[in-house]
């Protein structure tokens, strides 16, 4: 097993295999089941197709920025690495945690997505062992053992056999590509006449496109997944982004079939596709799968195994490109010491074998928390995507801007406005759309931002390079982010338990009739709702006001660490270590300061004593440097003793500077007197003999504190030689 970080990832991906990465990884489970149903209950036909064609637009956007940045950091990390690298490691992190959190996002809606394909296609085979019902879902330990078999066997194909998981790759990518598009051109004849309604009946046309384009991210999430395996290309990093490009457009042309394939036919009783899409709920079998109704429809049990031939591919794909990006997000991770090193090791294969079964680890419970729960993790990579993809454009903006590279300065301000125009909408419901996420996702965007500020700290504890906790700007924006999110969450709570009151109320009236006998009973149960929804708030609030203010305390703990680590950094290069006197480093801000108040005229009067030991070099040939060491000391000892009120400073090896000011200032004669008094009587016994030289600053006659200095040393040598004549050498 190979431990050296500094080994680089196996070169070979081909274009090929780098478009099978981003087509693969971003097209999943979701874009044959979720898409086609949740696209259109949304904006119907046209609106989906228009707002997905809006967003292939910023997406190419997007691409423009990654491969700018592919380009000029091809390393593992993608979003992490850009980030870290442009604007420093604090940002890095914050990137890479949300970065994080989007791919365990797929990778589990993926996973979890194979026992839902038994499901469909094979019934009740592995509903076996029922655990418990977790938020309306079903939990069986045969459906979790399955998801799991699966987790592990990617895990074992993508640590074992890197190249042959890239080939399967390519296989799979193209099975599912050209299986969509077959069972698409088998439904043309029928695509005439079936658009109507084109958009969902109570909403504008606009505000459905726009409501389409903004959740565009989630739909392409993953096609940049190739940025963490730029080390790894066998191709030039200019070709990256075409190859973005023909990923993007053929991510767009699939939706796209799919979404459109989906209203072209529908069951006899109803007399709309949007009667149909609404009623799905309600429904089974290919009938609750409006696109595999439509394949059967049209080409019968060959387009519909033609379409699960496709669902099966694109899932393991995904599950493979998941995996590979969380691995090297790790692997970078590891490099930068955020996560243990040895997560940086490869294998013989030179894949990160660590990382790829640390995220495997990490996910083989997620099973066990059912499909609901999962539903709201993956609506956090709507808020993930758009923090991500701001990064890397405003990456990619400021890099362009110091290099004069005009168009990728452009399209990273672009990408940069449109992502802050997609995080508005999305955390501002109801003000600039009439639709929300649930409020368990913006409770679990909260929660995960939390822990990062947790995890956060224990990484300033291990960083021995004080490479992190230099913005603090960037945690006072998470914490207010956080804040928001969190009011957010409050408000969709209560409207949640406002709703919930009105339906129990109406409810209640509908089983007991509104006579006037049932009046004093109606109150009480009234009271009793009113009651509900108070506790229901308060809950709300209390938890509102207890994740802010644990939030601010981690947050507050944090920047007490930094500044203490920072203070703790200043007296360590300020202090030399063998005397405990200050440093050069020390005299040398000491003597900028001065500098400055000379230029500025409010300088106060001052001396410059310069010291240096005689007979160090003669008790280092003759008793080692040990004994060196120790005349050092004493030196700065008898020194420190002598100048009691002014700053000493150890400048070189036996060489040391004192600042008079103030008391010292005023002796200054009679204290030199004391030190070369002492230092002759040392002759002969030993002990410390110390040359030194004083200078006065002279207003306007000393332009800067190092003329004080030279005056000053030019005298200590002078009175070096007065001492060696007496019989002191070096």
């Amino acid at each position: 097993m190979k431990s050296n970080t500094e080994i680089k990832m196996a070169s070979g991906v081909s274009p090929l295999g780098a478009w099978a990465f981003a087509l693969g990884t971003s097209v999943g489970w979701g874009s044959l089941v979720v898409t086609s149903n949740t696209y259109l209950a949304q904006a119907g036909p046209w609106g989906s197709v228009l707002g997905l064609i809006l967003g292939t637009v910023i997406m190419v956007v997007i691409s423009k920025n990654y491969a700018y940045l592919i380009h000029s950091f091809p390393e593992p990390g993608g979003a992490y690495a850009y980030s870290r690298d442009v604007f420093g490691y604090d940002y890095g992190f914050l990137t890479g945690w949300f970065l994080a959190l989007t791919y365990f996002a797929m990778l589990w809606a993926n996973m979890t997505s194979i026992p839902l394909f038994a499901r469909c296609f094979m019934g009740d085979v592995f509903q076996k062992g029922y655990l418990y019902s977790l938020f309306g879902y079903d939990v069986y330990f045969g459906e979790a053992l399955l998801s799991i078999a699966a987790l592990l066997l990617t895990a074992l194909l993508c640590s074992k056999a890197q190249r042959i998981a890239y080939r399967i790759m390519i296989a799979l990518v193209c099975l599912f590509a050209v299986g969509i598009t077959v069972v698409f051109a088998g439904s043309l004849g029928g695509l005439s006449g079936s658009f109507s309604p084109a958009f969902v009946p109570d909403a504008s046309a606009l505000s459905q496109i726009v409501k389409i384009t903004v959740i565009s991210p989630w739909a392409f999430i993953g096609f940049e997944s190739i940025s963490h395996s730029a080390e790894e290309f066998a191709f030039k990093k200019s070709q990256t982004f075409r190859v973005l490009l023909i990923a993007v457009l053929a991510t767009t042309a699939l939706y796209v079939f799919v979404t459109l394939l989906s209203v072209t036919a529908y069951p006899p009783q109803y007399n709309s596709w949007l009667e149909y899409i609404h009623d799905r709920g309600s429904l089974s079998g290919l009938e609750a799968l409006p696109a595999f109704y439509a394949a059967d429809h049209y080409m019968g049990s060959f387009g519909v195994a033609v379409l699960m031939a496709s669902l099966l591919a694109l899932i393991i794909t995904s599950l493979i490109g998941n995996l590979t990006a969380i691995s090297r997000l790790f692997c970078a991770l590891g490099r930068d010491k955020v996560l243990p090193g040895m997560f940086a090791d490869l294998n013989h294969s030179f894949a990160p074998e660590k990382s790829i079964w640390l995220a495997a680890g990490f996910s083989v419970l997620i099973p066990f928390i059912g499909r609901t729960a999962i539903g709201w993790i993956v609506d956090v990579t709507t808020i993930g995507a758009a923090i991500i993809y701001g990064f890397v454009s405003a990456a990619a903006m400021k890099l362009a801007r110091q290099r004069s590279d005009r168009t990728e300065h452009i399209t990273g301000a672009i990408g940069l406005a449109v992502m802050i125009g997609f995080g508005l909408y999305i955390f501002l419901p109801n003000l600039v759309s009439t639709d929300s996420m649930e409020k368990e996702t913006y409770f679990l965007f909260i929660v995960w931002s939390v822990l990062g500020f947790i995890f956060f700290r224990t990484i300033l504890q291990r960083d021995r390079e004080q490479r992190f906790g230099k913005s603090i700007v960037v945690w006072v924006a998470l914490l207010s982010l956080v804040l928001f999110v969190a009011l957010v969450w409050m408000r969709q709570s209560m409207i949640s338990a406002n709703q919930q009151m009105l339906s129990n109320i109406q409810t209640y009236y509908e089983q007991t009739g509104d006579g006037s006998a049932l009046r004093l009973a109606d109150e009480k149960f009234i009271e009793e709702q009113m009651a509900i929804l108070d506790r229901a708030d308060a809950r709300t609030v209390l938890m509102t006001t207890g994740m802010f203010v644990f939030s601010l305390m981690i947050m507050m703990t944090n920047y007490s660490y930094m500044n203490r680590r920072n203070h703790e950094s200043e007296r360590i290069a300020n202090t030399d270590p063998m005397t405990g006197v200050k440093s050069k480093y020390a005299y040398m801000r000491q003597e900028k300061d001065l500098d400055d108040a000379i230029r500025q005229e409010r300088t106060k009067e001052f001396s410059v004593v310069v010291c240096d030991l005689n007979g160090l070099k003669q008790i280092n040939d003759t008793y080692g440097h040990k004994a060196g060491d120790d005349y050092i000391r004493a030196a700065s000892k008898m020194i420190c003793e002598i100048f009691q009120h002014s700053p000493v400073f150890r400048i070189g090896g036996d060489e040391f500077v004192v600042l008079l000011t103030g008391h010292d200032y005023k002796e200054r004669e009679l204290l030199l007197e004391k030190l070369n008094q002492e230092s002759e009587a040392n002759i002969g016994n030993g002990k410390v003999v110390v040359a030194a030289g004083i200078a006065d600053y002279l207003p306007g006659g000393d332009a800067d504190a190092h003329s004080v200095f030279q005056r000053a040393d030019r005298l200590m040598y002078s009175r070096k030689q007065q001492l060696k004549e007496i019989g002191v050498g070096r």
